[in-house]
């Protein structure tokens, strides 16, 4: 009997593979995690999926199937010392399973007091990260473990989730539940079953007749949120992020962050907005501002620890920052020059002045023959072509008009001068 003032995803949480929704190509009957966890024979291992998926769930599961000890820490709350201790446990136990939640937000050092404990076999490390392990968890520490792969959850697992709630619950049971739409249900909850158990039962909760019919109106009245706002599975997403886009391209603050706020209030994955404005750095502001695609890489880097709610505030300074940056695209235009240029012309021969030439037989023949060393002549500029012959004197990187690139293009017009007469 579940305790009624635990959180419906709690009471719901499956205690065995049966009982488990999605992740079929892990825990089907075919499914190696299956077969291993029937096995008795648990390595150990990385969870790797979106929110809401079933990684803990799983943890769990290994723990009740196989009748291990069982800890569970949280990577945003535990240091190495609550690590030490949970080994130390373990060490006057057998087949002792430590869980531990967003692995990818400990240190190196944290990281590091596992390797021992897990290489020994004291314990059996179950991690579970949102974030792709090859780039967060350690190397050596990934190399004891085995990576598991969870999917996001179907429509059909979703709906799935929800007919058991309402048909096994106790506290749902007592009230009689219609389905009348379940948009907004799946939308706001975004594919996390966590967030859909809460926001079933936010609502139920929420009606005091005995009766509930749930309609895309009244989760959107007491979720107190608007689908309309964002829809990542939808048109909506495509449209506000290039309403974002071109906001920024305008230098337009207001709008920028106002959209801003739309893909937050959406649920966007942070990662992805921040992507975005690294490429808008380059692409759009490029050598006008070059410290913005510093920022842009900083912001990325930071909010991919940080994590929301802070990480709207440095994604707010930044889209601001570019949003107020001189524009320039000239960089982006010059490489698309020239990337249809090599398509139209192939592999044309570099000027042998050019080549690599370090063996004596390559120098012998004609490797770096007459290759002029920038530093040797004056304003450090060699009267040399460094194009190939077939397209020599082609212009491609035409400095865009602002000031930073006005000096730029002061100084070649000055050396081209030299170089070409013109």
């Amino acid at each position: 009997m579940f305790d009624l003032n635990l959180p419906l995803p709690e009471r719901l949480r499956p205690s065995s593979l049966e009982q488990l929704i999605g992740q079929e190509h892990l825990v089907g009957g075919q499914g190696i995690l299956r077969k291993t966890i029937r096995s008795g024979v648990i390595p150990s291992m990385i969870l790797w999926g979106p929110p809401g998926v079933g990684k803990t769930t799983i943890a769990n599961i290994i723990a009740n199937e196989i009748k291990s000890p069982f800890y569970t820490l949280s990577a945003v709350s535990a240091g190495v010392k609550d690590v030490r201790e949970v080994i130390s446990k373990a060490k006057r136990q057998s087949k002792a399973i430590l869980f531990i939640d967003e692995i990818h937000r400990f240190n190196k050092s944290q990281q590091d007091a596992l390797l021992g404990a897990v290489e020994k076999g004291t314990i059996t490390l179950i991690g579970a990260t949102t974030e792709n392990p090859s780039f967060e968890v350690n190397s050596a520490l990934l190399s004891r473990c085995q990576v598991y792969t969870l999917k996001s959850l179907t429509e059909e697992n979703l709906m799935q989730l929800i007919n058991q709630a309402l048909s096994t619950d106790e506290a749902l049971k007592k009230k009689s539940v219609e389905i009348k739409e379940r948009r907004a249900l799946l939308q706001i909850s975004g594919g996390d079953a966590r967030k859909l158990l809460n926001l079933l039962e936010l609502v139920t909760d929420s009606v005091s007749d005995k009766k509930v019919v749930i309609t895309d109106q009244l989760v959107k009245n007491i979720a107190q949120q608007r689908v309309a706002i964002y829809d990542k599975s939808g048109e909506q997403h495509y449209d506000i992020i290039s309403a974002f886009i071109k906001s920024l391209r305008g230098s337009d603050p207001n709008a920028a962050v106002y959209y801003l706020a739309r893909m937050i209030e959406g649920g966007e994955d942070v990662k992805f907005i921040a992507r975005r404005m690294v490429i808008l750095a380059s692409e759009d502001i490029g050598n006008a501002n070059p410290t913005a695609l510093v920022i842009a890489t900083n912001t990325f880097q930071a909010v991919t620890v940080i994590g929301y709610p802070e990480a709207r505030i440095i994604l707010s300074q930044c889209a601001t920052y570019l949003a107020c940056s001189p524009k320039s695209n000239a960089s982006y235009i010059a490489i698309n020059k020239a990337q249809a240029l090599v398509r139209d012309t192939g592999d044309l021969q570099v000027p042998m002045a050019i080549r690599n030439s370090p063996p004596q037989l390559m120098k012998d023949s004609g490797y770096g023959k007459g290759y002029q060393y920038a530093h040797d002549h004056a304003n450090n500029f060699a009267h040399m072509e460094f194009l190939p012959e077939e397209i020599k004197e082609t212009k491609l990187y035409d400095p865009g008009n602002n000031a930073r690139e006005e000096e730029m293009r002061k100084r070649l017009r000055a050396l081209w001068k030299e170089k070409y007469g013109y």
